[in-house]
């Protein structure tokens, strides 16, 4: 005598859902190489459609994917870090491709021409920054680094285990509060704002994550990183009445850094509290912890 099982319906739905969700688990389960590749497709479309706030996602996720990228990714970045002004990422991405892929690369002339736009660019808007500074009645604010014994009391209010890190998380808790929004008439804290900042400590630089909203809700992150070494830790920042805005400038070269909601003592401690995390960072004074 044959004996027969019989299975109940669920059982049998559950056993078809699980292949179900195994297959489609494989069927997306991409190998690093092949994901790169893709996502490089997908990057040069946006790109050459200009399609700017697309191709950024797409190097984002590149940027966290593990592997070895290919020069073009870099090409690619600074294209992207150039048209939304930030020159800094922008050259050191293009002279990276120049680097990688030498005479011989597809976009070597090209990226050559365009670094000495970014070289350009930042001249021209460090001068515009410098001409905006002297127009005004009151001087750019220079922000001295403070003392030690506020960085303890720091340390203490948010638990943290060094005094950069009580800097990190003092500069986040200001800026999440400091977000620009192009609507400044009504003001809602639950509505997240057009562009915002999120610092970060990574050995001997600063990251810099800025997102930006779109018309159509899509956020856009880059991620710009600041070396502390043989950075002044003075930090300048100014309010604009014009735009609505107040500015961090980049200790670098002079150029605007973070554009934020037009709120004077805001801007002035997120300035000072910056300058304070590049002086800790550089040892000044104290063991680099």
């Amino acid at each position: 005598m044959v004996k027969i099982t019989r299975i109940g319906r669920s059982s049998v739905c559950g056993l078809v859902l699980a292949s179900l969700l195994v297959i489609t688990g494989q069927a997306y389960a991409l190998e690093p190489e092949h994901e790169i590749r893709r996502l490089m497709l997908a990057t040069e479309e946006a790109v050459t459609g200009e399609n700017w706030g697309e191709a950024g996602e797409y190097l984002n996720r590149l940027q966290q994917l593990e592997g070895e990228k290919p020069a073009d990714y870099f090409y690619f970045r600074g294209r992207v870090m150039m048209e939304s002004g930030h020159f800094n990422e922008s050259r050191a991405a293009l002279e990276k491709y120049v680097s990688q892929a030498g005479a011989e690369g597809e976009h070597y002339n090209d990226a050559l021409k365009l670094i000495t736009s970014v070289e350009k660019a930042r001249k021209k808007e460090g001068a515009l920054a410098s001409k905006n500074s002297q127009n005004q009645s009151e001087p750019v604010a220079i922000i001295e680094p403070a003392g030690d014994e506020s960085l303890a009391k720091l340390k203490q209010l948010y638990l943290a285990e060094s005094d950069a890190q009580a800097l990190v998380i003092h500069a986040n808790t200001l800026l999440e509060g400091a977000g620009w929004r192009s609507d400044q008439r009504i003001v809602r804290l639950d509505q997240p704002a057009d562009i915002s900042y999120k610092v970060d400590r990574q050995n001997d630089e600063i990251s810099i994550q800025e997102s930006r909203r779109e018309d159509n809700g899509r956020v856009v992150k880059s991620t710009e990183s600041l070396g502390v070494f043989g950075v002044n830790p003075q930090i300048e920042w100014n309010c604009e009445s014009a735009t609505a805005s107040c500015w961090i400038y980049d200790p670098r070269d002079g150029s605007r850094l973070m554009k934020l909601s037009q709120n004077r003592e805001r801007a002035e401690e997120i300035a000072r509290t910056l300058g304070r995390l590049i002086k800790t960072m550089q040892g000044v004074g104290q063991p680099r912890s």
